[in-house]
């Protein structure tokens, strides 16, 4: 298992990753229908940002148990 100050910085980093990714989903759904075939990329880009940080922050729970 990953030493807990790693994964602390892990989790730091894809959280960063999740709020820059909400965020162009964001802008990209302010713009519609400007740029729509973008929606899948931005989407999926958000939902795997989004899905790393919370198997990062089950890992970091359990670490810290």
């Amino acid at each position: 298992m990953e030493d807990l100050d790693v994964i602390k910085a892990r989790v730091k980093k894809l959280n960063a990753q999740a709020v820059q990714a909400k965020m162009d989903l964001h802008d990209l759904s302010e713009d519609l229908p400007t740029n729509w075939e973008n929606i899948l990329d931005v989407a999926q880009r958000a939902y795997d940002a989004h899905k790393n940080l919370m198997a990062a922050r089950k890992e970091m729970a359990a670490a810290s148990a």
